[in-house]
């Protein structure tokens, strides 16, 4: 019974900070850190992504500050970051992670740390445009 709580509940968040589905390698644009500019404005995404808030706080996700905008292979070397790029290889491949983007957020009005950090992985459709692929907070 102790071995099998903490591996029901261990299981259950591997199950659940999972992607809907990976974006397909071959719509996806091949970006650099010369993009970075194109990357802010297309973060116009975020409401569509988070919404504007949550019940008690309805317009948290208004307003955001962007701590990390960068590829995944720029991040290798900063342990707070590159852990992001081990899990975008884990669900969709190094191939789809390599074409992908990091980009940390802060929301100023959100009241508590883990309402205040946000984490979405984006691509750019080669037809699309940007695209987050995943939302971890």
């Amino acid at each position: 019974m102790i071995i099998t709580i903490p591996m029901l509940f261990f299981c259950s968040i591997q199950g659940y900070a999972q992607p809907k589905e990976c974006p397909v390698l071959s719509e996806l644009e091949k970006t650099s850190i010369k993009d970075k500019k194109e990357v802010i404005k297309a973060l116009t995404l975020i409401p569509k992504t988070y919404g504007t808030g949550i019940d008690d706080f309805p317009d948290i996700y208004t307003k955001w500050d962007v701590v990390t905008a960068k590829p995944f292979p720029e991040t290798v070397g900063n342990k707070d970051e590159e852990d992001y790029f081990g899990m975008a290889k884990t669900f969709c491949g190094k191939e789809i992670a390599e074409k992908s983007w990091l980009v940390r957020l802060d929301f100023p009005k959100a009241p508590g740390a883990s309402l205040g950090q946000g984490q979405i992985f984006l691509a750019k459709s080669k037809e699309k445009g940007w695209f987050v692929w995943f939302q971890y907070h």
